[in-house]
């Protein structure tokens, strides 16, 4: 059953409102903006009613917060309304609103102009999952040529999207960074991790594939392959002109060789500095490296590489990324035994 949140500080407006609808969806009568944040930390209706005029928090300050909110923004608002002025109703629009019901509403009325709402939210929802399916089939294709260059890294790739899986869900689950993490589209950040090393295709394969250890020219060319893939993903938004679903790509591909300390590359940034994206990439990328054979190594144990990674906290990795890597590291073993 489809779910609405009715917002309302007038009592025998929520009632109304919520015996008209009760028998077609399951309803949360609320009687303030503040109550409605507090119950979006739980649950995700599938509309909301929101009058405009409260104390406190209006309707028009509470739809700018949910749609400056990621995991928020795509809830269809219907604004409840005793005024009839247009600039009123233009304002409204401008920040999100879907429509607008005048006060005291028709309760027959109410319930269709809901439910085509809800139909065509579905509607909508059903094109966005086409384009998405899209969107993750191109960065597939491309993520499985930059992985045919690469001769030694394996299902890399298939393997990253699972670490990363499991340290972001472990983020979520202890709170860490949840400022962050909360506003993150899953659906675009587990997906767009693939491309990561992307920018090798910029890269000789003579040195892609050199079987021994590189010199140190040679390595200052693989390092380029971070920047190179910025430019690549930048080149695909410019022509796209959608930068949300590559927003994490670039990050990723840009970002998951700084170090913690400060000694790493392309930019040499440290700490906080580097984005969350880079400093979870990195242990993901460095995990599957120190499990994995290369030319220059036979392939660590994985207690070897949750030593190596522990001891690196705080100086290649970010310390508390670490701890979300340490409470998961047996299931990464799994990915890595099985993929």
């Amino acid at each position: 059953m489809k779910s609405i949140f009715i917002v309302d500080d007038n009592e025998t407006n929520r009632v109304a409102a919520k015996t008209a609808l009760d028998t077609s969806y399951k309803t949360y009568a609320l009687p303030s903006a503040e109550r409605m944040f507090l119950l979006l930390e739980k649950i995700t209706p599938d509309l909301i009613l929101l009058d405009v005029d409260m104390p406190e928090m209006d309707g028009f300050e509470a739809l700018s917060l949910l749609k400056s909110d990621e995991k928020q923004r795509n809830i269809p608002v219907v604004f409840l309304t005793s005024k009839n002025d247009t600039e009123s109703e233009i304002r409204g629009f401008d920040i999100g609103a879907i429509d607008f019901i005048n006060k005291p509403f028709s309760p027959p009325v109410l319930n269709k102009r809901i439910e085509t709402h809800i139909e065509n939210d579905k509607l909508i929802k059903r094109s966005l999952q086409r384009v998405r399916k899209v969107h993750n089939a191109t960065i597939s294709i491309i993520a499985d040529m930059v992985e045919g260059r690469d001769e030694v890294t394996g299902k890399h790739i298939d393997r990253v999207q699972k670490y990363l899986t499991l340290l972001v869900n472990e983020l979520v689950r202890t709170g860490v960074y949840a400022g962050e993490v909360s506003g993150w589209n899953m659906d675009n950040l587990i997906p767009s991790a693939q491309l990561h090393d992307v920018g090798k295709m910029k890269i000789s394969d003579l040195i892609l594939n050199k079987p021994g250890k590189l010199t140190d020219g040679e390595f200052e060319i693989i390092k380029k392959h971070c920047i190179e893939g910025e430019r690549i993903i930048d080149g695909i938004i410019s022509k796209a002109e959608e930068d949300r679903f590559l927003y994490h790509a670039k990050r990723f591909a840009g970002y998951h060789h700084e170090k913690w300390d400060g000694t790493g590359y392309p930019r040499g940034l440290g700490g906080e500095d580097i984005p969350l994206e880079g400093r979870i990439m990195a242990i993901a990328d460095v995990y599957d490296a120190l499990v994995s054979e290369r030319p220059y190594k036979m392939p660590f144990t994985h207690e070897k590489a949750v030593e190596i990674i522990k001891e690196d906290s705080g100086r290649h990795f970010d310390p508390k990324v670490v701890e979300a890597f340490l409470a998961v590291a047996d299931e990464f073993q799994a990915v890595q035994t099985t993929a």
